[in-house]
């Protein structure tokens, strides 16, 4: 790729039909690479507190799916359509100043992730030079900040090269974690199995409903947060039926399958993580392994959210035409910063980072979902979404969708009604319909409502 083509393939500016270059197995590869790490032990962690493992698996690939549907139907066709990615993509539904508010969220989830992401890599490059001897326990702490910062600078370096350096890492990692992964699952199940079979889960309401509805929760809320990363990465595939497939099945369908990890080793044995069960299993040998599949996942992803970060950076004005390595250091610096001060009060409180981090994106989906196929037919403008004066076609009031903005709130509101996202206390039909789902059709109906009433009478927004 010449240099050329990689700042404009990494800038904010649609790409154009001769730049999207990815076929679908190169997109699927991507993605799988992507959605495969570490998270997927705290996800399955959390549905086996409530759920066994068949029933778990059931619940987390339904969620799953849902919520890789409603991400999919939000970014993927416009995305595609007109090569651009996630933030932009909002821009019609928020405003030419209330997109904004999708770059915080952007960037904010991927600091969080990516801060579970290279931490994880941490605590397993430390366990890994204990379980090999090169280390002793006692370096440990030191031992957790040198590997995230060693993580943070490879992901870093891989970056420079923009999705060429996204497409190399994932072609690297790919087989690898395909078949350590399905190894991992396979010695699980099979060598615990018996404990598998009698496991209780620890939190179970004693209302089946309701633990399965749990379940499906965990898996919609988990996928919803791939919101920030799809159209940095779909919008280098040739057209959107390029894109769908390898969205839904590359990216949907490995995180409940590896979450099945984490689901299985905390009835079995108590712990989600994989390095310490197989240590039990087969030895030192075994939980190396293991300690370097999730090295190796997590890379992929970090790689992956940091590429998203950045290309979502670069359509804030002032940083428009800032360089690519500053890009990058923006979104990788708060993750260092917090590998380096803070490691382990973020890591003590991951269920709360992972509870609130799809409660908003439910709303989001929908209300970019019902805008693009119902009020604008599949048709944006996209001078105006580059367009910050007065006159542009998105400026609404300010800039601001009011719509969007009440949508939003109304949205969140409705999930929190619906489900204490820490503490898992639930209020009715939470038992029935999931929170996830209610919340992101609250949003719709009052972005439609307002749409309506207010922003169409009054000229603005571009519809016809």
């Amino acid at each position: 790729m010449s240099q050329s083509n990689h700042m404009i393939e990494d800038s904010s500016w649609p790409l154009a039909p001769s730049q999207r270059v990815w076929g679908t197995w190169e997109l699927f590869v991507v993605l799988l690479v992507a959605a495969a790490a570490t998270w997927c032990y705290v996800i399955g962690e959390y549905v086996g507190y409530y759920l066994q493992l068949k029933a778990g698996f059931a619940s987390m690939t339904a969620g799953a799916m849902i919520g890789m549907l409603m991400v999919t139907l939000a970014v993927v066709p416009p995305s595609t359509k007109y090569g651009i990615d996630s933030i932009v993509s909002a821009k019609a539904q928020f405003g030419a100043n209330g997109w904004l508010i999708t770059v915080v969220l952007q960037y904010v989830s991927i600091i969080c992730w990516n801060s579970i992401l290279l931490i994880f890599f941490g605590k397993a490059l430390e366990e890994f030079l204990v379980t090999i001897g090169v280390i002793t326990a006692d370096s440990a702490t030191v031992a957790i900040v040198v590997g995230t910062l060693a993580a943070c600078a490879f992901v870093f370096i891989s970056l420079m090269r923009g999705t060429a350096g996204v497409k190399r890492v994932s072609n690297i990692l790919f087989f690898f974690i395909v078949g350590v992964g399905a190894w991992i699952i396979y010695e699980l199940v099979t060598g615990k199995s018996a404990e598998l079979a009698a496991a209780v889960p620890a939190y179970a309401s004693g209302d089946l409903q309701w633990d399965y509805v749990t379940g499906i929760e965990i898996g919609i809320v988990s996928l919803l947060s791939w919101w920030p990363y799809i159209g940095a990465m779909t919008r280098v595939a040739r057209n959107t039926r390029t894109a769908t497939v390898p969205a839904m099945i590359g990216m949907g369908l490995p995180v409940p399958l590896l979450s099945t990890i984490g689901l299985a080793a905390i009835l079995a044995l108590g712990t989600s993580n994989p390095a310490q069960w197989l240590t039990e299993l087969g030895g030192s040998f075994y939980g190396a392994i293991a300690l370097l599949f999730v090295i190796a996942a997590n890379i992929g992803t970090a790689v992956a959210g940091l590429y998203a970060s950045a290309v979502g950076l670069r359509a804030v004005p002032a940083l428009s035409t800032a360089p690519w390595a500053l890009l990058l250091a923006l979104a990788i610096l708060p993750v260092m910063a917090i590998g380096i001060f803070i490691p382990d009060l973020f890591f003590s409180n991951i269920g709360t980072v992972l509870a609130y981090m799809g409660v908003f994106f439910a709303p989001l989906c929908a209300i970019q979902i019902v805008d693009y196929y119902l009020l604008r037919k599949q048709r944006l403008n996209v001078r105006g979404l580059f367009q910050r004066s007065a006159d542009s076609p998105y400026a609404y009031w300010g800039g601001f969708n009011p719509a969007a903005i009440l949508g939003m709130l109304a949205g969140f509101a409705t999930y929190l009604y619906l489900l204490n996202p820490v503490s898992y206390v639930s209020s009715s039909p939470y038992e029935i319909l999931t929170a996830s789902l209610p919340t992101a059709v609250v949003g719709a109906v009052v972005y439609l409502v307002v749409t309506f009433v207010v922003v169409k009478p009054a000229g603005k927004g571009d519809y016809h």
